[in-house]
This record gives structure tokens, C-alpha cells and sequence, in this order.
């Protein structure tokens, strides 16, 4: 079965009788018995030495004795397996042991290695290598398919009152929608915690891009219980500013300057290229915004004539990235970049690379999921000097942090 064409997956619906979450892993709990008695059988074959319609002339020492039952407590709740008997018994399986009753790790591994990045038919090729056991990709897919409600609970979770930065930054994937390859792009949202700590708040798929969509990411934010932000950074996306005046008024948006210098040096000639950044430095590491637009006009009448493209990028968003300016240096640092979640976005661009294009928006959330748990499960320490920077941010938006202190 195709469980991407969705003629198939209704049918499927209908034939199992699917009608809820009970339904729902009822039937993967007997995937994953169908998928463990499978490796139970090619076992067995390595035991005894040969194929279970094998002929052979040579004297059978051992044969197969039907089975037994066991009862065994899977992910989805408790299931009955059938395990092959031989007539010596001397076969003792290795994948569920002889008085092993909880088997959920061995699906626990299988979606362990999907998170890690390999596709269904990866994984289905890895346990063949290791057990013998043809099983088939859509079987392993079905077995991911427990991870889809906690996809949802994790992207409706509630989130913490107040966040000090949050970054916004997106990537971009091939999705089949509607019969059609569609490029779709995926924005993530990452907050620092009024106690330094990193957290990702959520994973959204966009078609397009603007002021309304950004809106409704801003709002669900609100509604899953974020009443303040201080700083919002990201990168130049259609209408975002107009989204955060909409949805958290009092945050100050900082334009990510890494982006602004890699959009201005791209019209600048090679030769020229070293001269002109270390001009754009004095610009963007200058102490106050006045010493930064100095810096600027300095800029201007020495480059202006020749890349007059380049120069002009740094006009048209100056209003977007001298928010900075306002803060200690230790705050510019944090904000003046995208970089956080650019770096956890390189992440999981390792765990999708394998895959040229998703068949729905499900199987990309699942998968970036996963990744997503994987990499955040390292995050466990506070941002350098964070006591620093918290004291900096109480002077400057007083109750808006000392409130939650």
C-alpha cells in the first residue's frame, strides 16, 4: 500500500475500520507485531541453517515446531507474538529474549534511526543486513506513523510566559501537494528563556510568505500562553515587522546584520571586496547609532560612485538594524545575527538530506520533529555570562523582566 496516495489511506481507513486514536494504534501495534514476528522468523532460519522451503539432500539435524504464544507490552499497549519453536529447543531468540516482556525499545530503535536521517527504505535494508528479515518501507513507515501525535501535542504544547530573543529563520523543502512538487518553506522559532536557557517554541509550514501568515505563527505563540517578548532577530521576511507590531507591540525587531553584509559585498568586485568589509565593520561595531552612521557617510562617499547596489542595501534597511545600537555590547551580540538558529537549522539540514521530496506535510513535520528532539535534548546550558546580560535586560525593559525574576 501507498500510503502517500490518499485514495489508498482512506480505503484503509474504511477496511480497518480506523475511527479513532484507539483504532488508530490498534493497527500499529499490529504492524509492529506483524514486523517482530518477521525478524523472529529469519532467526530462526539462522539457527536451524536453512530456508524454511529449502530442499536438501543432506539429513535435517533440527526442524521447526510450530509456535508459541507470548505476550509482550509494545508502545501501543500489549500485543501477542507468535514465536517459532524448533524440536531440540535450542533456539532462543535474540530480538525478544525468553522472559523479555517489554519489546518497546526495539521500535524505540527504529525510530531512532529514522530520526538520525535514514529513509524507510535505509532502515528496511539495515535490519535485512542484520536479521535477514525482509521488511518492507511502508511497514517501517507505518511504524513512525506512532510518532504523529506527539508531533501535534509538541507543536501546541504551552510555552513560558515571557522570552527575552527570540530568532526566526526558515529553510526550504520539495512537499507533494495537490498532485504537484511544490517548494514550501518551514520556519522555525527559537527563545531564550528569561533564565538563559534555549528552547525551539515550534516548526510551521508556509506556501507563501507575508504579513498574514506571520501573524498567525505570532498569535499562536500568544494563545499557547507567550505574553511578552523583548527582542525579536531575523532575517528581512515580507511583512514581519508589521506582524510583530500586530502581535507584541512593545518587542524590539532587530534586522539580522549577517544577511545585510552578505546582500551588500555580493555587488562589490573581488579586488575591492577586503577594503570595503573592513569599512562595513566600522559601521556595525560602532558604540553608539550616531558613530554608526558617521561611519556610514564615510562609507557612502568613498563607495557610493562605484557600488552604488551595495551601499544602498545598508540605506534601505538601516531602520531594521540599528535597533542594536540600543543595547551593551553583550546584548548586540546576541542579537545582531541569526546565527542560533541558523546553526540548529544546519542540523537539520544533515538529518533531510537524504531526501529529494517529501509526499506531505506530515512526513516533513514528522521527520524535523524527530531531528528537532535529537539536537535540543543537548541543550542544557545556560547562554555565557547570562547573569550579566539578565541585569543589562532588567535596566533597560525594567518590569517587563523584574516581574518574573
Amino acid at each position: 500500500m501507498d500510503f502517500t496516495d490518499k485514495k489508498q489511506v482512506r480505503q484503509f481507513i474504511e477496511e480497518n475500520d480506523i475511527r479513532d486514536i484507539g483504532a488508530l494504534n490498534k493497527m500499529l501495534k499490529n504492524v509492529s507485531g506483524v514486523f517482530i514476528e518477521q525478524i523472529l522468523e529469519a532467526e530462526q532460519e539462522e539457527h536451524l541453517g536453512y530456508d524454511r522451503h529449502e530442499r536438501t539432500s543432506q539429513p535435517k539435524t533440527n526442524a521447526r515446531n510450530g509456535y508459541g504464544k507470548k505476550k509482550v507490552r509494545g508502545v501501543n499497549g500489549e500485543m501477542e507474538l507468535a514465536i517459532p519453536r524448533d524440536r531440540d529447543a535450542t533456539f532462543e531468540p535474540q530480538l525478544v529474549k525468553k522472559h523479555q516482556t517489554d519489546i518497546s525499545e526495539i521500535e524505540d530503535k527504529v525510530i531512532s534511526m529514522y530520526a538520525k536521517g535514514m529513509t524507510t527504505r535505509d532502515i528496511a535494508g539495515h535490519l535485512y543486513d542484520i536479521y535477514g528479515a525482509e521488511v518492507s518501507a511502508t511497514t517501517i513507515s507505518n511504524m513512525t506513523h506512532r510518532v504523529t501525535p506527539l508531533v501535534e501535542e509538541w507543536r501546541t504544547r504551552p510555552l513560558q510566559s515571557v522570552y527575552a530573543i527570540v530568532y526566526i529563520d526558515g529553510l526550504r523543502y520539495k512537499v507533494r501537494a495537490d498532485g504537484r512538487i511544490k517548494d514550501k518553506s518551514v520556519y522555525g522559532v527559537m527563545g531564550i528563556d528569561i533564565e538563559g536557557y534555549k528552547e525551539m517554541l515550534g516548526l510551521w509550514i508556509f506556501d507563501t510568505e507575508g504579513a498574514k501568515s506571520w501573524l498567525s505563527v505570532l498569535t499562536d505563540l500568544r494563545n499557547r500562553g507567550v505574553k511578552d517578548i523583548l527582542i525579536i532577530t531575523s532575517d528581512g521576511l515580507t511583512g514581519i515587522s508589521d506582524a510583530i507590531e500586530a502581535a507584541f507591540p512593545e518587542a524590539a525587531y532587530q534586522g539580522c546584520v549577517v544577511h545585510i553584509i552578505r546582500n551588500s559585498i555580493k555587488y562589490v568586485g573581488y579586488r575591492h571586496k577586503k577594503e570595503f568589509c573592513t569599512d562595513l565593520k566600522a559601521i556595525y561595531t560602532a558604540p553608539t547609532e550616531e558613530a554608526a552612521l558617521t561611519a556610514f557617510e564615510t562609507l557612502e562617499r568613498k563607495w557610493g560612485n562605484k557600488y552604488m547596489l551595495a551601499v544602498s542595501v545598508w540605506k534601505r534597511n538601516w531602520d531594521r538594524i540599528s535597533t542594536m545600537f540600543e543595547f551593551t555590547p553583550e546584548i548586540r551580540t546576541l542579537i545582531y545575527t541569526t546565527n542560533p538558529i541558523e546553526s540548529f537549522h544546519r542540523q537539520l539540514r544533515k538529518v533531510t538530506k537524504n531526501r529529494g521530496v517529501f509526499p506531505d506535510d506530515n512526513s516533513l513535520l514528522k521527520l524535523l520533529y524527530l531531528a528537532t528532539q535529537d539536537v535540543t535534548r543537548k541543550w542544557t546550558m545556560k547562554i555565557r555570562n547570562w547573569n550579566q546580560i539578565l541585569a543589562q535586560l532588567a535596566i533597560h525593559f525594567e518590569e517587563r523582566v523584574t516581574q518574573y525574576l
